[in-house]
């Protein structure tokens, strides 16, 4: 399918500089990210990823950690699940996400895509959904719990019809998740959710997947052609999107979306490749030379190294979650997080938590200059989570133990 013609790039950047305005982007380089707390980072990033499993903390807990430093955990879940007002909601995003509440229009796109498929995992029954939707409607926002419960006893995946139901219901937007107690998702009516002006909001396609692809482009500041659609997991162009004509394409998008194109260059990460830049980024891209970075362990998760094959392109760093392989197969540990110094990923480790101690279970270097760097991270990060001690079980390279423990000793651990 023939796209809109391209201008050419008018800007060329080393790899290193589009390194520089994609960590500015994502609140990692400077003070600015850290104004307006948590509500202001979500509406940065556009999606924060949503994931069961807890060592350190949750991962949409470690995403404003490690931009905004050790704030309180309970003012993350304050800033994502108001109790009295509707901050953000829940959706599909890159997967499932923390989106901000004005987005609510912009996925209906997805919403009518799933409506036309008529299931996603599983295969609703119109009759449940039914009587599910009508004890929200009479008795108020309810957990799958309070509906009758969300699992016939089986394997995670073995949902009961009840959740089956409320599910759909969440995918098609007839109910809307904006509050979570605990762990447990709360179900509600979206017109008693939304803001009147959102509600009565309805988009096209096109409108849709222009706002999206903005959102990604300003998150990321500068994104290579080949990597846009992942952020929010777009097939620009696929079954079930309608355009004016044709279906909405990635370039298009893009072009729609205010976003520039631009080349980065060939380097020691690869050859040259097209991109997409935000203006306003790279307008800032000053500020990503000087401003101080962050030094802290990431999520897997976190949307910086959400894209694997990116990462690898960006920061030449290879990453996987090998929480779902075989221990005796793993290489860096179940939950291993990447760390961030001096905007490289320079090693990584998979802590664990027993007591007040944080277990370092496997620590990997990739230069003897990140023991230092490490030490810092796992002692902000033991602090937050309440530890006060640290203990190593492993280090790769043995020879660099040493002096991770003697870098972990001058800073009190």
């Amino acid at each position: 399918m023939a796209g809109p013609e391209l201008p050419a790039p008018q800007l060329t950047l080393t790899q290193d500089e589009a390194r520089l305005v994609t960590l500015h982007a994502q609140g990692l380089i400077g003070v600015a990210a850290r104004r307006g707390g948590v509500p202001a980072l979500l509406r940065r990033l556009g999606a924060v990823q949503l994931d069961t499993i807890s060592v350190l903390a949750r991962s949409h807990e470690l995403v404003p950690y490690a931009r905004l430093g050790p704030i309180a955990r309970t003012t993350i879940e304050r800033a994502y699940w108001h109790p009295r007002r509707a901050a953000a909601f829940e959706y599909w995003s890159h997967a499932a996400c923390v989106l901000p509440i004005e987005e609510w229009p912009y996925y209906e796109f997805r919403r009518r895509i799933f409506a036309a498929r008529g299931l996603r995992w599983h295969q609703s029954h119109p009759d449940v959904c039914e009587r599910v939707l009508a004890r929200i409607r009479a008795e108020g926002p309810l957990t799958a719990t309070q509906l009758g419960g969300a699992k016939n006893g089986g394997p995670w995946w073995d949902w009961s019809d009840t959740k089956i139901a409320v599910e759909w219901l969440l995918d098609t937007g007839q109910v809307i998740c904006a509050r979570r107690v605990g762990w447990r998702r709360v179900y509600d009516l979206p017109e008693r959710v939304l803001p009147a002006e959102l509600l009565g909001l309805h988009l096209s396609d096109q409108e849709c997947l222009t706002r999206l692809t903005a959102v990604a482009g300003r998150a990321l500041g500068v994104v290579a052609h080949a990597d846009l659609p992942d952020y929010q997991r777009i097939v620009y162009g696929g079954a079930g999107l309608r355009g004016t004509g044709q279906p909405p394409t990635a370039a298009g998008s893009a072009l729609a979306a205010g976003l520039v194109p631009v080349q980065i260059a060939a380097g020691k990460r690869g050859p040259a490749v097209p991109a997409w830049a935000d203006p306003e980024a790279l307008s800032a891209a000053g500020q990503a030379s000087h401003g101080r970075h962050r030094t802290t362990l990431l999520s897997p998760f976190d949307s910086l190294i959400w894209h694997r094959r990116r990462t690898m392109r960006v920061f030449g760093f290879q990453h996987s979650l090998e929480a779902y392989v075989p221990s005796a197969k793993r290489v860096h540990g179940y939950f291993a997080m990447p760390l961030l110094a001096r905007g490289q990923l320079v090693g990584r480790v998979d802590p664990a938590r027993s007591g007040s101690s944080l277990i370092a279970r496997q620590v990997t270097l990739d230069t003897p200059a990140a023991a230092e760097p490490m030490a810092t991270a796992l002692v902000e990060a033991a602090s937050w989570v309440g530890c006060d001690n640290i203990k190593l079980a492993q280090v790769e390279p043995a020879g660099l133990e040493s002096r991770l423990r003697a870098a972990l000793s001058a800073r009190g651990a």
